[in-house]
């Protein structure tokens, strides 16, 4: 009894759940030839594999989605003060340089110190880019301000450069943010596929392979019956041929014995085996 029909309902339905694990559900792929305990057995441990595995990764990007979001609303809190320092760092750097002081430092400035970078980071199997500031090269501009506000150029500088770092956390956490978001929406589809069109079908899979299961094993009783009714027959027939020819023989013996015929022998021999039902003991 192949399994190809029932089987055939779960064929090409691809599913890709969590910490790396990849299956391909092809069950006629792995399910061949006549129903047994190993092709139940197969299936069983699927079907454990895909919820498990399933809802592990759900947690796990779930509690990775939930401390990425405390980090940006921790971060946007204090952007903030951020900015108005920032703000109020180069107000005063104009005012103690005075207005100019943005083109000398814009004239001094050749490439950029300040830079960003990216990287992929790999969290439950989903890559979720991830951005970086770092520092190359030395700034040129220490002299600007000589005069007078060197101090509060440099406390601006500061204040900006804090930015910049604040905004690059931000703008990383953000897009982390969206990448997850995607991937656990479409895992939370799959996961739906698998409990609602899934499950069942491999459940109504399993219920065929126990209903066919049974019925082997009912047909193997039966015949096992059957066999050793055969075998009773036969040892029932040899027992009769070997009490026959006992009897035969014994006919023989006693015909040559007393000088009678076959005939007068078996009666003898049946007469004698008769109980007589006036001798008491």
């Amino acid at each position: 009894m192949k399994l190809s029909r029932n089987l055939q309902l779960c064929h090409n339905s691809q599913f890709q759940i969590g910490l790396k694990l990849q299956f391909d559900f092809r069950p006629n792929s792995f399910v061949l030839g006549t129903v047994g305990p190993h092709s139940l057995r197969l299936l069983l441990n699927l079907l454990a594999i895909y919820f498990f595995s399933g809802k592990i990764y759900f947690q796990v990007a779930w509690q990775n989605f939930r401390q990425i979001l405390k980090k940006i609303v921790s971060t946007k809190e204090s952007m903030g003060d951020v900015m108005k320092n920032s703000s109020f760092a180069l107000t005063e750097a104009k005012y103690s340089a005075g207005e100019n002081i943005k083109h000398v430092v814009l004239e001094n400035v050749q490439n950029a110190t300040l830079k960003v970078r990216s990287r992929q980071e790999n969290i439950a199997g989903v890559k979720l880019p991830k951005f970086e500031h770092f520092s190359e090269g030395e700034t040129k501009n220490n002299l600007t301000g000589l005069a007078r506000g060197g101090q509060q150029v440099q406390a601006c500088k500061a204040a900006y450069v804090k930015s910049i770092e604040l905004l690059v956390e931000l703008a990383s956490l953000q897009t982390s943010f969206l990448t997850l978001d995607e991937a656990i929406k479409t895992t939370n589809r799959r996961v739906n596929a698998l409990e609602n069109v899934v499950k069942p079908r491999l459940e109504n899979t399993v219920t065929y392979i126990k209903g066919e299961l049974d019925e082997l094993e009912r047909e193997d009783f039966f015949r096992l019956k059957k066999i050793q009714g055969y075998k009773r027959r036969e040892v029932e027939k040899q027992m009769a041929s070997a009490r026959l020819y006992a009897e035969e023989k014994a006919a023989e013996d006693l015909s040559l014995k007393k000088g009678i015929t076959l005939g007068s022998a078996h009666n003898l021999l049946s007469h004698a085996s008769q109980k007589d039902e006036d001798i008491i003991f």
